[in-house]
């Protein structure tokens, strides 16, 4: 088992000194060995949420792409989607959203990991400390732009089936079915609109949860806390931040919903489609479905989070570098 993080001390420059001498320690996971620990307790994290939370999803691009008609909130459409097309219909899409969020977790956290290790190489243990809200934004930044590479096809996929329960039975026939017929640039109509979405959606994500946690243990010694103690502080953070993630996002996110539901006018390119989309939309018509979202996010965030530090610890990654004061 991997030794844990130097409990922060109040002086950067010790600190600095202490992280130094864990990093020595050769006991301690390292490189490829400890981001691919990173990497696999992200996938697992937002596959299961994620995939558990499909029917809400489900409900939630409903009302964003037809208001009009599924205009009685989270629970109602819910009881609008069974009694027109049956249970099952509520875990349309659960195939490429559980693979998509498998691969997205992968790179967003393992990502995020990498590349706030890499600010603090480039600046310095101290600096990075100094200036940690700036590294926790931009190594998120990074980290979700290369996750929606892999996420966008999967997403179109996944809307795709739910905006259009005839169109396949499932995520294999639905991506060779848009592979086929609208090729593959079909994926990435929405990429736009998926970074648009993510990564200020990320960067709150990671922010909050930080901070929130930051302040906890400035009136906490997490070390005098059971493992249970400390899954419920990264319940609790991930809550928070999933709600400011879901605040910041929903625009996009409504937008992306829009995009993906059917194929663009014959030249008609994605920036002239977002802006006729934004247009018809307006600011009220952007955060529609945002009741579900807010329960969708806050849910999934705190789920994620909890979940990741568990299989953190599980797996001995603790090697990640922690710069709160």
């Amino acid at each position: 088992m991997a030794a844990a993080p130097p409990a922060p001390t109040g002086s950067t420059n010790l600190d600095a000194l202490k992280q130094t001498a864990v990093a020595s320690d050769p006991t301690k996971l390292s490189g490829l060995s400890l981001y691919s620990r990173f990497a696999f307790a992200g996938a697992v994290c937002c596959s299961v949420t994620h995939g558990a939370l499909t029917p809400v999803d489900v409900v939630k691009t409903r009302i964003q792409l037809d208001p009009i008609k599924y205009n009685k909130g989270l629970i109602g459409g819910f009881r609008q989607v069974i009694a027109s097309e049956g249970a099952g219909a509520v875990w349309t899409g659960f195939g490429p959203t559980a693979a998509g969020y498998f691969l997205q977790g992968a790179f967003k956290f393992g990502g995020y990991e990498f590349f706030k290790q890499q600010s603090i190489n480039f600046l310095g243990y101290e600096s990075a400390s100094n200036n940690r809200t700036a590294v926790y934004l931009a190594s998120s930044a990074c980290a979700e732009f290369f996750a929606d590479i892999a996420l966008c096809p999967l997403e179109a996929t996944r809307i795709r089936l739910v905006s259009e329960p005839t169109f396949a039975s499932g995520l294999i026939s639905g991506f060779g079915k848009i592979l086929r017929n609208e090729g593959i640039g079909a994926f990435y109509s929405g990429f736009g609109p998926i970074l648009f979405k993510q990564v200020p959606y990320t960067m709150a994500k990671f922010v909050v949860y930080e901070k929130v946690a930051e302040a906890i243990y400035q009136n906490v010694d997490k070390s005098t806390l059971s493992s249970g103690a400390q899954t419920g502080i990264n319940l609790g953070s991930g809550l928070i931040a999933g709600f400011a993630a879901a605040l910041v996002s929903q625009p996009a996110d409504t937008m992306l919903s829009k995009i993906n539901k059917t194929k663009g006018l014959p030249g008609e390119g994605t920036t002239s489609r977002l802006i006729k989309i934004a247009k018809e939309l307006g600011f009220r018509g952007s955060y529609a479905g945002i009741g579900a979202r807010l329960f969708m996010v806050g849910t999934l965030t705190a789920g994620q989070f909890a979940i990741y530090g568990d299989i953190k610890k599980a797996l001995g990654a603790t090697g990640g570098v922690e710069i709160a004061k």
